[in-house]
């Protein structure tokens, strides 16, 4: 283990903001350490970045590269600030203006960045309950790889968007072993202390090899543990697992690798244990092969920007021995392209 049915087009009118309380970050500063996302030193006009956006907008054609230049360098409190003061000059939903002056991957990278990141997994999750398949990743995702509080106004947004609870469509959409993993999973509120329980890690690591050597990998107990247990304390118990069997648990779950639950499995994992070296590997198969996955590439970009995507960048280079910009760069174009650059910190 690491050391460490609605569609984007049909967005309903800006809902309530979960987490309209956080702190705005000090303007000129990223949000993390370890965020690309690059603001102005100085804190730009609210008013200046709204006509600007109106005036992009308007005429013969519309201005992309000023789009960029203003929605690929705001943090999040920053871009919830100008929906908020766009709908309440022009009367209209920043977001609608925008999905009618541009389309495609573009479309789709400008519209989830905007959105708060709250309401962005929302988005995400509902549509990958409504189309569910073993091999889609976005809901561990979702709850294994954003912190409680994240989590928890993941699904509040959720509840305010689509008069649904989130668990209520992964149950109706996900079936086995995959719905017993996942409904947990996107339920739970885990303890976000640095206490661990070392005599419960040692015992836990012995159960998860026992149940694993059985190929009982659906096992009650191997949930329940994957479900509830701090990340403080699932480290503890996959190196525990690690130190008394020589092999991480990872390796123990790729005894089929054609076996979707496995995988599924580790994803889990990697997205507790070392979420950048998991992104790492997203970004790379969207970028490998004869065509580009965009949606995974354009998810990895808008979700991690902020938070570790300069870790994802480094395990990239370190892992392909070439830049994430200069891969994303010849694998995609136009305004696409400009966008994502963005977003990655390029200059």
């Amino acid at each position: 283990p690491c050391r460490n049915a609605q569609s984007i087009r049909s967005l309903p009118a800006r809902s309530r903001d979960p987490t309209s309380h956080a702190p705005r970050p000090i303007p000129g500063r990223r949000p993390f350490p370890m965020a690309t996302l690059k603001v102005p030193s100085n804190d730009p006009a609210l008013a200046d970045d709204c006509d600007n956006l109106r005036k992009a907008f308007q005429g013969w054609g519309t201005n992309e590269a000023l789009i960029i230049s203003i929605l690929g360098h705001r943090d999040a409190a920053q871009r919830r600030a100008i929906r908020k003061h766009y709908a309440d000059t022009y009367g209209e939903e920043l977001l609608r203006s925008i999905t009618d002056e541009i389309s495609g991957d573009f479309e789709r990278a400008v519209i989830l960045w905007t959105l708060d990141p709250a309401e962005r997994d929302a988005v995400l999750a509902n549509e990958t309950a409504k189309k569910w398949h073993p091999g889609n990743p976005v809901l561990v995702e979702i709850a294994c790889a954003r912190g409680s509080k994240q989590l928890f106004a993941a699904r509040q947004a959720y509840h305010d968007r689509f008069k649904r609870s989130l668990e209520e469509d992964v149950a109706a959409h996900v079936t086995g072993d995959f719905r017993k993993l996942l409904v947990p999973l996107v339920s739970s509120h885990r303890y976000e202390g640095p206490e661990v329980n070392t005599r419960l890690a040692h015992s836990e690591a012995k159960l998860l090899h026992e149940k694993i050597e059985h190929k009982a990998y659906g096992d009650d107990e191997v949930i329940r543990i994957l479900t509830t247990r701090s990340k403080a304390q699932l480290l503890a118990t996959f190196n525990n697992y690690n130190d008394t069997f020589g092999h991480p648990i990872t390796k123990d779950l790729k005894a089929d690798p054609k076996d979707e639950f496995l995988k599924t499995l580790r994803a889990v994992i990697r997205c507790f244990t070392c979420p950048d070296r998991y992104f790492e590997k997203v970004a790379r198969l969207a970028i490998a092969g004869n065509g580009t996955d965009e949606n995974s590439l354009t998810r990895v970009i808008t979700t991690r920007a902020e938070v570790d995507l300069k870790l994802i960048k480094e395990a990239y280079q370190k892992r392909n021995s070439v830049p994430l910009e200069k891969a994303v760069a010849g694998d995609t174009s136009g305004d696409y392209e400009s966008m994502l650059l963005a977003l990655l910190g390029k200059e």
